[in-house]
């Protein structure tokens, strides 16, 4: 067996007949988004990816105050390779007004084909303010947001992605689905979890299937525990969506949108890197990291993250594992992936499933009151001042 990447072909493939994903004038052939992801989604990973399989790779969320300011973090954040096409950001805010400026500068300034809006972050900082997952439950201040984005935004398409609700008793997903729609949105992305989940548990994907069938006329596309090319096969025939989201999944595994592309292809094509492979990856992906920071000390540090991910199953030994998790410079990082052994195989089930930490259900951090009207109060308002955090990919 190789030790490079290796292919099976020992299984039935799929047959979908998934048709291009359409976003306004955009057309992506291969229906697969990369969710932004804070540390991870940066240029560096985005180019990995984009070498395996086609899509729509997505940049780090940044706020709609940091572009607004300029901030040289958030405008790294949204920068783009030449040759990146179609060029996708995320944006976050609570406030339609500095939304509508983020997005004015992004659209006059030709700094993005598309633009995300993210209403599903569930980190509690940005909740308790109202913000992330918890704001759809504010009605009028979801369709401000997204209406004003979209005026904004021109021939740019912006999409919306969310959660399905703040818990199972309070559910947003279907009422902001039909606004965003409503409001001339080109797709809506559904995570099939709660805020209340967090990523714990099992993603709902009856709740994705609901929202398809609810929204006829816009693309829909489902988000939530695909960690494998079958997975998203098994989620496009539960819910009928015209593409998947994925997040956690691709940790580590760039090669993913690989097996993705194969798979809504008919394919039975899959990636299987050995050691060798995986380790080659690792460096290339600091390299890369190095450059897009203009700095080895700081690119070294970014990689060291992706370690536990890029290895996750493979026979690697924890001591080796944790000296590459303080890895100080690129001559340090090759010397410890040399020590491995490079001609181990890819070593099967050990590699696949869940990646990341799931954690456990958190009690929903959210302003006092917020539930007790879906309409945002004068009082809330005020709170909102400080809800959009000081930097950008929170």
């Amino acid at each position: 067996m190789s030790t490079e990447t290796t292919e099976t072909t020992d299984r039935e493939p799929a047959v979908l007949n998934l048709k291009p994903l359409h976003l306004g004038p955009l057309i992506i052939d291969v229906p697969v988004v990369l969710a932004p992801m804070a540390g991870v989604t940066n240029k560096s990973f985005r180019k990995l990816c984009r070498e395996y399989g086609g899509g729509l790779y997505v940049t780090e969320m940044v706020t709609a105050r940091a572009l607004v300011e300029r901030r040289p973090e958030s405008l790294r954040i949204i920068h783009h390779d030449p040759d990146e096409t179609p060029r996708s950001i995320q944006i976050y805010g609570v406030d339609a007004v500095n939304v509508g400026k983020a997005v004015r500068m992004v659209a006059q300034e030709d700094r993005a084909d598309h633009i995300d809006l993210n209403f599903g972050c569930p980190v509690p900082k940005v909740t308790k303010r109202g913000g992330g997952s918890a704001l759809p439950w504010k009605t009028d201040l979801f369709r401000a947001i997204v209406s004003t984005a979209v005026r904004e935004a021109g021939d740019i398409p912006v999409t919306v992605k969310m959660r399905i609700g703040i818990d199972d008793e309070h559910q947003t997903y279907l009422d902001a689905g039909r606004m965003a729609r409503d409001e001339g949105v080109a797709a809506v992305a559904l995570h099939g979890r709660t805020l209340e989940q967090h990523y714990s548990g099992t993603a709902n994907w009856d709740a994705i299937a609901r929202l398809r069938e609810a929204l006829p006329d816009i693309p829909v596309l489902g988000n939530g525990d695909i960690f494998s090319a079958e997975d998203a096969v098994r989620m496009v025939e539960h819910t009928g969506v015209d593409g998947v989201v994925v997040g956690r999944g691709c940790q580590g595994r760039p090669w993913l949108f690989g097996d993705l592309q194969a798979a809504f292809e008919g394919s039975p094509r899959r990636f299987r890197p050995g050691v060798r492979k995986v380790a080659d990856t690792v460096y290339r992906h600091a390299e890369l990291l190095t450059e897009e920071f203009g700095d080895e000390a700081k690119g070294c540090r970014e990689i060291r993250k992706h370690v536990s991910w890029y290895f996750k199953g493979y026979p690697v030994g924890g001591e080796l594992r944790a000296k590459m998790a303080q890895v100080p410079d690129l001559a340090a990082l090759r010397e410890l992936l040399d020590q491995l052994d490079l001609d181990a195989p890819y070593p099967g089930a050990d590699v696949e499933g869940s990646r990341g930490r799931a954690g456990s259900p958190k009690k929903p951090h959210l302003p006092d009151g917020w539930l007790s009207s879906r309409i945002l109060g004068d009082a809330e308002r005020l709170g909102l001042v400080a809800a959009e955090l000081d930097v950008s990919g929170g």
